[in-house]
């Protein structure tokens, strides 16, 4: 049965949601308080990611977050503060943290990237879109002994959930990249990966939309919600009061917020990333994670792009200067041919990544609120799970079996 659907939130995962609930036959809106041309969905590293089978709440990372506290060019930095939400999601990180509930998550992070890359590929193949879209693999790319043998360790548990991996020297590296003057020890090659241009496909994937009967309205913030019997009734924005049978909120770093508006209670921090373009050839032709300064590299169609940081310091935009000038340098001195302008890194962006505790998104209904669906809390891997996502929220609210089992993704899991 076609139903209306309001999708709060325009960035990678509202568009695909409104995607297959068009496909679907639903009447769609999506709403967002920006003009949809800015934000995480377009600065990100572009990556289509089965390897990241490792969530961000692994053990280890807390008492990196803690060494790395002081230092304001480090990769993961945490701002430490009195904040109710803070501490919540910080004592659920630690809880999530253990090597057991990381095992857990591995298959079903890898399975939900696996369906997502095939929807990609999907809509490549399907004659609606001409994106940019590679499949090329991802090199893992160390300097030092220590982070190549971290890095195999996750590449052999990688192999045995299928995917194809191999541990390459230097020599063999060279080979693949023999024009980027790339100086590492070896690399960990993934073949499972692809990569994009996001902006490029976030640009087609509005116009399909728009073409395809999907209202897209910008510059709306909603600012109350009436709510009656467990239900949404309405929304009244910046300049609307909508009605609608469905709700999907995917609202990235902002959906706790949004969420407390619905008395619903979802754990959620924003994780900051910065990307920087180079326009001029910089001869990077394989997708590379410079292990240790956890700096991503995409060549894009036209530019290359450096990636990096996971900055958890609440909602806000600031660029840290010492975070560019950190990828710029990690960049150069693993690229040796590469040289970083001052011009490059003064347009540098940013964007704010939704982190749930336990490195698994929130996809589904919460029990308080029967036409709410959420679909938030991808972490670094909103890009990736894009497609996956919007099938998913399509199948909820259609009522049609899902692709996945649901239940690692349930938005009640914390509260």
């Amino acid at each position: 049965m076609a139903k209306s659907v309001i999708i709060i939130g325009g960035g990678i995962i509202g568009l695909c949601s409104a995607y297959y609930l068009q496909k679907e036959g639903h009447k769609v809106t999506v709403i967002d308080k920006s003009d949809y041309s800015s934000g995480a969905s377009y600065v990100n590293a572009g990556y289509i990611t089965p390897s990241h089978i490792i969530s961000l709440a692994a053990p280890g990372m807390i008492n990196k977050g803690i060494k790395w506290m002081f230092n304001s060019s480090s990769p993961f930095y945490v701002k430490p503060r009195l904040n109710y939400d803070f501490l919540k999601w910080s004592l659920a990180f630690k809880r999530s943290a253990t090597s057991q509930k990381v095992e857990k998550a591995i298959p079903v992070i890898k399975d939900i990237n696996l369906l997502s890359r095939e929807l990609y590929q999907e809509m490549k193949s399907s004659q609606e879109f001409d994106f940019f879209h590679q499949h090329k693999g991802l090199l893992m790319c160390y300097q030092t002994e220590k982070a190549g043998e971290e890095e195999w360790k996750v590449g052999q548990r990688a192999i045995t959930e299928g995917l194809k991996v191999e541990n390459l020297s230097k020599e063999q590296v060279q080979k693949l990249e023999p024009n980027s003057g790339l100086d590492v020890k070896g690399a960990v090659y993934y073949h499972s990966d692809a990569h994009m241009t996001p902006n490029n496909f976030m640009e087609q994937l509005k116009v399909y939309l728009k073409q395809n009967g999907v209202s897209i309205l910008g510059n709306e913030e909603v600012i109350d919600v009436h709510i009656s019997d467990n239900k949404v009734t309405s929304i009244k924005t910046t300049n609307l009061a909508i009605k609608s049978d469905e709700f999907v909120i995917a609202t990235g770093a902002w959906s706790q917020n949004f969420a407390k508006k619905l008395g619903i209670k979802i754990t959620i921090q924003a994780g900051k990333g910065y990307s920087i373009n180079v326009q001029k050839e910089t001869n990077i032709k394989i997708p590379a994670i410079l292990m240790e300064a956890k700096v991503a590299v995409t060549p894009m169609d036209g530019f290359t792009r450096f990636a990096g940081t996971m900055e958890i310091g609440g909602i806000n935009h600031k660029i840290n200067k010492n975070r560019v000038q950190a990828i710029a340098n990690a960049a150069e001195k693993y690229y040796h041919n590469l040289k970083i302008e001052s011009k490059e890194k003064e347009a540098a962006q940013c964007g704010l990544r939704p982190l749930s505790p336990d490195g698994l998104p929130y996809i589904g209904k919460s029990s308080k609120c029967k036409n709410v669906t959420f679909a938030t809390g991808h972490a670094m891997m909103g890009w990736s799970l894009g497609p996956a996502t919007g099938k998913l929220v399509s199948e909820i609210i259609s009522d049609k079996k899902y692709s996945l089992n649901m239940y690692p993704f349930a938005v009640d899991r914390f509260s």
